[in-house]
């Protein structure tokens, strides 16, 4: 994981990198894996929000409380929701 400098992030935020196979006999067998988050600089993350395995944040953007971020976010970009869809960009 890596978050870039400046970077803010509100309490209760969770940045998840745990990830499991799709695949149910996979599942079954106990396999997981890791995958990489990562956070650029000067981002505001607002509380509650939940930041999903392999997910990037673009540099100054912002991410919405409680927003559930399932896919990448542009640099300067704002997300809101659940999932998290851009609402703004810079």
């Amino acid at each position: 994981m890596h978050i870039g400098d400046f970077t803010q992030i509100g309490p209760g935020v969770q940045i998840l990198t745990a990830d499991h196979p799709r695949d149910p006999e996979l599942r079954k067998a106990g396999l997981e894996s890791g995958r990489p988050v990562y956070i650029g600089k000067n981002v505001w993350i607002g509380g509650g929000a939940l930041i999903l395995p392999g997910v990037t944040v673009g540099d100054d953007a912002i991410i919405g409380a409680g927003s559930v971020v399932t896919k990448d976010v542009p640099p300067g970009a704002t997300v809101v929701g659940n999932p998290a869809k851009v609402l703004a960009k810079k």
